[in-house]
């Protein structure tokens, strides 16, 4: 009986020991600002909030204290507010990480809208136009300007090849084979400027040499890609000059890789080279294919393509659909002196690794004759 007559707020401290410490702690307090009362006001100014104006002053409906409905309840939300961004920014750094730790070029193409060559085969550098990449038309306007037809006269007669532009004061690789033994060498750019070249170096083990236009300059220059990176399956172009038609464009696929391929490294036999219209002489498989090789050859590993290659093409540049020189064609089967309806390319081509090339060429330069 006595508790219904206690006054308001009398005990009110009392009420709930550990309310006033409870809000301390959950509220942001300035450490510079004064503790909070132990006790409540004894008047407090009613407001939209809080109790209507005929309620006890400093009390709620329900008896609680006013002052404890206020701030605190907020703060928990803004907490987890602030952790939801950095969660979303890792989960988003490790979708990206997935996606290039596996490879998945094409999704990361596609969200970034970027677009690249349906066929590369070996490098990112993109030579052809962006208009025409992927085409064998853009692949030749690229290129051509690069590729060179070579008459090497002897004085067993005279024979055709092809070369590939590697600088722009005229230094060109092409097959040892196409200039053994050569007493002159004529060589005829894209453009039909014709110039003289001497030999700078020679490599027969590798079937590879380097010659050097007189007072050249400007000229256009191949890209040389990276034949570690071809596969079976790729699409390719082969530029040349096959029977003296210069500038011929052909196309196809690498059909093998790493096939061994023996070629003659006789000086006697550079000079006989294609006369009569047979091709280069090599072996492959136990088979000798164009004539005799000779007692003297070497073997390299070789790009077998069907890419269509004729006599004259034998120097001559093999490209991935960017536009970068991956091989140099060196040999091929010609049934040239058969029926004619045996004659002509039957898809049985070989060219030397474009990574050959490069790790030779430092010894081609250096004036080496073997």
């Amino acid at each position: 009986m006595t508790e219904s007559f206690r006054r308001d707020g009398e005990y009110e401290q009392y009420t709930n020991p550990h309310q006033g410490a409870q809000q301390h702690a959950s509220s942001p307090v300035n450490p510079e600002w004064p503790p909070p009362p132990a006790y409540q006001p004894a008047a407090h100014e009613p407001t939209g909030h809080g109790p209507t104006s005929h309620e006890p002053t400093g009390q709620a409906a329900g008896g609680a204290p006013t002052t404890l409905l206020t701030e605190p309840v907020a703060q928990p939300p803004k907490a987890r507010r602030r952790n939801r961004g950095p969660v979303a920014l890792l989960a988003a750094v490790a979708i990206v990480a997935a996606a290039i730790g596996g490879g998945t070029a094409y999704g990361i193409q596609e969200l970034t809208g970027n677009d690249t060559v349906a066929a590369t085969s070996s490098t990112s550098t993109n030579v052809v136009p962006s208009s025409q990449k992927g085409t064998v038309a853009g692949v030749a306007k690229a290129v051509s300007p690069s590729i060179v037809e070579i008459n090497a006269n002897s004085n067993a007669g005279s024979s055709t090849g092809s070369g590939v532009i590697i600088t722009s004061d005229g230094e060109i690789v092409t097959n040892n084979h196409v200039v053994s033994g050569a007493s002159s060498i004529k060589v005829r750019t894209s453009d039909g400027k014709e110039y003289t070249a001497e030999v700078v170096g020679t490599d027969s083990s590798k079937d590879l040499a380097l010659i050097k236009l007189q007072n050249a300059s400007g000229l256009t220059v191949a890209t040389l890609g990276d034949s570690s990176g071809v596969q079976v399956g790729d699409q390719v172009v082969a530029i040349g000059s096959p029977e003296g038609l210069t500038g011929t464009v052909t196309s196809g696929i690498v059909s093998a890789l790493n096939r061994d391929v023996t070629v003659s490294t006789d000086e006697s036999q550079g000079q006989q080279q294609q006369q009569g219209g047979g091709g280069w002489p090599f072996e492959f498989g136990g088979q000798q294919f164009n004539g005799d090789t000779g007692s003297s050859t070497t073997t390299y590993k070789a790009i077998q393509t069907d890419a269509s290659l004729n006599p004259g093409n034998s120097g001559g540049a093999l490209i991935d659909m960017n536009g970068n020189i991956i091989g140099i064609n060196s040999a091929m089967y010609s049934a040239s002196g058969s029926s004619s309806s045996d004659a002509g390319s039957v898809g049985l081509g070989f060219a030397i690794p474009i990574n050959t090339v490069k790790s030779d060429l430092a010894k081609l330069r250096s004036g080496s004759q073997n």
